[in-house]
């Protein structure tokens, strides 16, 4: 089910169809901080042209603005502390973080803020600027909602999932090897992926 709308294919007049918003998502309308406890934003690298590597960022903080009459004035941002980067490799993990590829010395957090919101049918795209190594540049997220609810300890949740594509060139991190049978070590393709816990501001 889309968050900011969802077609009635009951409703004959298609022209209001699309921007048919379901009056029960109004009540979620409000400001939101997502929980890192229960998020992930993670990426998948493919390695050696036959495998792939994925990873996460452990240490990260965010906020939504929810609004559930108006899907446009609905924001996001995230900050994400860049040594925080764990693939399960101790050494990878180092090399991830050195000059050849984040220098989280130099630039330790990669942000996200979001300059567009839109309903696509049940689903949910947000576009906004991505900064990594000092470079901004527009990203675009496909999200999926994944419902509401009010936990055990009285927070009111929400949950998405998404995911998006970049190429990692366009941001500086250009490190590569080449291999004796073709191709590169690391594609420059990365997926990234992203499933998101946010707690209602109290």
């Amino acid at each position: 089910m889309g968050i900011f709308g969802k077609k009635n294919s009951d409703t004959a007049d298609t022209s209001t169809e699309s921007t048919a918003v379901n009056p029960d998502l109004a009540a979620l309308t409000g400001d939101y901080t997502i929980d890192s406890a229960h998020t992930t934003i993670g990426f998948v690298a493919r390695h050696a042209m036959v495998t792939n590597v994925k990873g996460s960022f452990l240490d990260f903080t965010g906020s939504l603005h929810l609004d559930g009459t108006d899907p446009s004035k609905s924001t996001a941002s995230i900050d994400v502390k860049m040594d925080s980067v764990s693939t399960g490799n101790a050494d990878r993990d180092g090399h991830l973080k050195s000059s050849d590829f984040f220098k989280a010395d130099e630039f330790p957090t990669m942000t996200f803020r979001s300059t567009k919101a839109e309903a696509l049918g049940d689903d949910y795209r947000i576009t906004g600027d991505l900064s990594i190594l000092g470079v901004t540049k527009p990203l675009t997220i496909d999200l999926e909602f994944n419902g509401a609810a009010k936990d055990p300890f009285g927070n009111d949740r929400v949950g998405f999932e998404g995911k998006a594509e970049i190429l990692r060139s366009e941001w500086g991190l250009t490190w590569n090897a080449a291999l004796e049978t073709g191709g590169v070590l690391v594609s420059d393709k990365i997926k990234l992926n992203f499933d998101i816990s946010a707690i209602r501001n109290a």
